[in-house]
């Protein structure tokens, strides 16, 4: 899935063990509102300190994030991971102006009388 906004919020970087093979992982969420009628919120994941270093996402950029929706179970629980795998940066002039609906263009319209035209109209 893909998503397009930018980023309000920058979160602490989160690190831990894995139980499995002890090795130390690292993640960093960041959230991003879109520029719709009704702006939405999206918080995502980046793990793993190369992606973090490679997307290299800062406060108040417009980016357009990749990323792929999964759910977990823990203790009777259920979570969703939003992890992005995909950032594309945007400069201001990429970002598309407003799709506010714009006026038609009508050419106008001649109402004065034609010389051989008579005028009948009793007021």
């Amino acid at each position: 899935m893909e998503l397009k906004g930018k980023v309000i919020a920058v979160c602490d970087l989160k690190k831990g063990i894995a139980k499995s093979t002890g090795n130390e992982w690292v993640a960093q969420e960041y959230v991003i509102e879109t520029h719709d009628t009704y702006p939405r919120k999206l918080c995502f994941e980046v793990f793993g300190n190369d992606k973090i270093q490679q997307f290299n996402i800062q406060i108040g950029e417009e980016i357009t994030v990749s990323f792929d929706i999964d759910a977990r179970e823990w203790q009777g629980r259920w979570f969703n991971s939003i992890r992005a795998w995909k950032v594309d940066h945007h400069t201001a002039e990429e970002v598309s102006p407003s799709t506010a609906p714009q006026a038609p263009a009508f050419a106008p319209i001649d109402t004065t009388p034609a010389a051989d035209e008579k005028d009948d109209l009793p007021f």
